[in-house]
């Protein structure tokens, strides 16, 4: 086991996997920015060592001053949580490099997975089902609209080392394909150091499914089951469930089975998860994210299992110890995630937090680094807290959600909780009659 892990993170997923590694015995080493020297991540590890000015490129993505963190605090193994430096196989080539242990998937699939061209070139050779579009990179504008044509619009212009819905511009006619490559190209060369896209029929009613995949060191792969994650706000996830309302126990089998194959073949090591789009009884595979989600708590509510527990474990070389036949789904679990914003406009609300109350009861989960006198600042993410519920049946569990939002309190900033107690109550929702389309629309009328 670990002699100490350095969390090369902040907020709530830091405090996640702090927990994780008390329960396990191992010391933390928190490392933070300035503007979050009081945060409650610093003060609950057992080490903090501060890495720099507020913003998040000298900070949280300074990888020379987390390193030195590493060795002055002598950590043998970083967790990158997600977000920032998670899915960079340059910093985890780097930290093996200096003898440390990076509690992720290996920096060769961490880099095929990150281009999303490379990606599905090897998951067509696995064959996995794919989203009809371009074989590889667009070569320049005519190549797209002849791919366009042959798929038929609308279509997807998409950033080949893309995320959380940047480079990605939808052209609905051919006369919106210019601007639509245009876009996404410059976009994609802005956020990426990368303008390099390809195209992808756009789907006029998909559910957004992604599976929970765990495999370890000797080629022993797992799935966790499904999640649905359609509820999304210009491409950023804002309320997943466990399982979906759209799936059979026997789609997600064999969904299930067709993942552990492929990533059995790849020699894939630790957690990933496999994004999908489903449609008229039918799966694509869209993209491979090879880091810890934001939403693993729900699959952890459905299943009993510690993702963050398991990174560890299967970091120090332990095999999974279980198989397919011994994970079990029990009951249905909601997350929705809080958001430091104006519930109605998005717009970001950092500020001082003079007063916190978390929901509780059976089957309520909060995860957040918020209490009351802390400040959230303008630098980050504007998450703040994840409220996830679980309970035996679908209908229960939202009954619980819709109980756990009213007794939510955040003062002194705005958050999202308005938002999501309208979606709760929205008749589609309750339900389970959405698709990834369904939230902007519902947005716009309310």
């Amino acid at each position: 086991m670990f002699h100490k892990i350095l969390i090369a993170n902040r907020g709530e997923i830091a405090l996640r996997i702090e927990r994780a590694c008390r329960e396990m015995g191992i010391p933390t080493v928190a490392v933070h920015s300035t503007a979050d020297a009081e945060a409650m991540h610093v003060r609950l590890a057992d080490e903090s060592v501060c890495i720099g000015p507020p913003a998040a490129r000298d900070s949280y993505l300074n990888v020379p001053a987390i390193l030195s963190a590493a060795a002055i605090t002598g950590a043998d193994a970083i967790h990158p949580g997600y977000g920032f430096l998670s899915e960079n196989a340059s910093f985890a080539e780097m930290v093996e490099a200096h003898g440390l242990t990076f509690i992720g998937p290996s920096p060769a699939h961490i880099r095929m997975m990150g281009d999303k061209i490379a990606a599905k070139a090897a998951m067509r050779s696995l064959g996995v089902p794919l989203v009809a579009g371009s074989d590889g990179e667009l070569a320049d504008l005519d190549e797209a609209r002849r791919v366009a044509a042959q798929v038929g619009y609308p279509v997807l212009i998409k950033a080949a080392a893309g995320g959380g819905g940047r480079g990605m511009k939808v052209a609905t006619v051919p006369d919106e394909l210019d601007e639509a490559w245009h876009v996404a190209r410059t976009e994609a060369r802005t956020a990426f150091g990368n303008d390099a896209v390809y195209l992808e029929k756009c789907l006029d009613r998909p559910r957004h499914i992604e599976l929970q995949m765990l495999a370890d060191a000797h080629n022993n792969v797992v799935h966790f089951g499904e999640r649905d994650c359609s509820l999304q706000r210009r491409h950023q996830k804002l309320l997943e469930e466990a399982g979906s309302p759209a799936l059979t126990a026997a789609q997600r089998d064999a969904l299930g089975a067709t993942a552990t194959a492929a990533l059995s073949r790849l020699g894939y090591r630790n957690v990933g998860t496999m994004e999908f789009l489903y449609q008229d009884g039918q799966f694509a595979f869209i993209e491979m994210n090879t880091r810890l989600q934001v939403e693993h708590p729900v699959t952890e509510m459905v299943c009993g299992v510690d993702m963050v527990r398991e990174q560890i474990r299967i970091a120090t070389g332990s095999p999974l110890g279980y198989g397919q036949a011994d994970i079990h789904f029990s009951g249905h679990a909601i997350e929705c995630r809080i958001n430091a914003e104006d519930p109605d406009t998005f717009i970001p609300t950092p500020g001082l937090v003079t007063a916190f109350h978390a929901p509780g009861g059976l089957g309520v989960r909060v995860d957040s680094a918020l209490y009351a006198g802390c400040v959230v600042p303008p630098y980050y993410d504007s998450m703040v807290a994840k409220l996830i519920v679980h309970a035996p049946s679908r209908p229960e569990a939202i009954a619980r959600l819709r109980r756990s939002l009213a007794e939510f309190a955040v003062v002194g900033i705005q958050t999202t909780v308005p938002l999501h107690q309208r979606i709760v109550d929205a008749p589609e929702f309750i339900a389970g009659d959405y698709t990834v389309h369904w939230l902007e629309e519902f947005v716009s009328r309310h």
